[in-house]
């Protein structure tokens, strides 16, 4: 079995195919870093955090595209709004934060209303610069095909979190 938390977590399968990790991903809300699979409030989630990535292997000049999905939208039995973009970032500089970036899709912060939900980060490598476009609506964003559509390739990093809100209890199950 595997001990990959993106693969424990179903990040893998739900939003994108297995990929080697091959650059370290740091998110940090309030100061405080994520750790992979950790539980957070909506109270915790509700500022833009802190994102940085590393090991582009590219003498320290590479860029990458940074998506923020919930897989679980607008509830985890009825996903009929997977994938709900809550951020993207292109234009990424390697070592630097996403504010370093251009951010086409503003954040939104996580406000679940129904059971518990995966927010999940996934980072593409760039080949070049390129123009992303922001799309037209959050709801039925798809990671694969957006990665499909801009030539990105398979992720470099990923990471997610689970939220509920700000009075539930419970914690997730997994298969």
């Amino acid at each position: 079995m595997s001990r990959d938390p993106l693969v424990v977590g179903n990040v893998v399968g739900d939003i994108v195919d297995y990929f080697p990790a091959s650059a370290l991903l740091r998110v940090s809300y309030g100061g405080r870093e994520m750790t992979c699979g950790s539980e957070l409030r909506p109270s915790q989630v509700a500022t833009e955090p802190a994102v940085s990535i590393t090991g582009g292997g590219h003498d320290g000049r590479a860029l990458f595209t940074l998506v923020m999905v919930d897989p679980d939208s607008p509830s985890p039995s009825n996903p009929s709004k997977r994938e709900y973009l809550h951020w993207l970032v292109t234009d990424i500089p390697e070592g630097a934060g996403a504010n370093h970036g251009n951010e086409v899709v503003a954040y939104e912060s996580p406000r679940p209303t129904a059971g518990i939900h995966r927010f999940v980060f996934i980072v593409f490598r760039q080949v070049v610069r390129q123009a992303i476009y922001a799309p037209g609506w959050r709801a039925n964003f798809n990671t694969r095909d957006f990665a499909a559509c801009y030539s990105l390739g398979a992720p470099v990093a990923g990471a997610y979190f689970n939220c509920q809100r700000e009075g539930g209890c419970g914690g997730r199950r997994y298969r």
